[in-house]
């Protein structure tokens, strides 16, 4: 099983595809999927960049990365720009994933279906607490973090998922990249040292939750994300949302 690796899914038809667009391919991938799921045919730029919250114009540079540059009043196959961006992503193939740390957020991955719709295996669950040990969660039995080592071996494991407090989670990285893991997906809010070579990929949903306060200050004050203010009767609304005069 080859590790994945970022390089591989930042390569086209067309040669290097750049980071921005590889960030937006998966969103454009879940609306697709969305659409072939309910009989949808063909889309066009216009509608798909709508769904996918970007302009249509961003969203053609993207595609034309891949070389798929639509029919012109027809749109595109929904089914083939599925399959054309789950190959640029590296989704073809299937990733056996390891999940460190089965506490409340461990959990809740261990037992989400979407992984393995999108090719994505969890073969292993580990946590430290030998209390946890033979407990089965999503299917799966939780094995001690000695273990780590050696599952990672016997199921060719391609990606480690750390949901590990914080003070562990260096050590944690360290031993999967000594393993040969070089795709690390992060949940602990810390920033992890790696190796060159070694992809990793942070989730810290307390500071998503932080951009959102900003955005919400912003939008009590009266000033739009783009930074220009809000119509007075806009404004009142965002500051009364009631509609009740004070």
């Amino acid at each position: 099983m080859p590790v994945p690796r970022a390089a591989a899914s930042r390569t086209g038809r067309r040669g290097v595809i750049p980071e921005a667009t590889v960030a937006r391919l998966p969103v454009y991938l879940r609306v697709l999927t969305a659409l072939a799921e309910g009989g949808v045919g063909t889309v066009s730029s216009e509608g798909l960049a709508g769904m996918a919250g970007v302009g249509s114009a961003k969203l053609r540079k993207d595609l034309s990365h891949l070389g798929s540059y639509g029919t012109r009043g027809v749109g595109y196959d929904v089914d083939y720009l599925v399959y054309q961006i789950s190959r640029a992503l590296g989704l073809t193939q299937h990733y056996p994933v390891v999940i460190i740390g089965v506490g409340n957020l461990g959990h809740a991955l261990a037992n989400y279906a979407g992984f393995a719709t999108r090719g994505f295996q969890t073969v292993a669950l580990v946590d430290a607490d030998p209390r946890r040990v033979g407990e089965s969660v999503g299917g799966h039995e939780i094995h001690h973090l000695d273990d780590l080592e050696m599952l990672v071996k016997e199921h060719e494991i391609s990606i480690g998922v750390i949901a590990t407090p914080a003070t562990a989670a260096q050590d944690v990285c360290d031993r999967l990249v000594a393993c040969g893991v070089t795709s690390v997906l992060n949940f602990a809010p810390v920033v992890l040292a790696v190796p060159d070579g070694v992809e990793v990929r942070k989730v810290d949903l307390s500071i998503e939750l932080q951009i959102l306060a900003f955005h919400e200050q912003r939008k009590a004050a009266g000033v739009t994300a783009s930074g220009t203010a809000l119509p007075d009767g806009v404004r009142a609304a965002v500051a009364d949302p009631t509609g009740v005069a004070r």
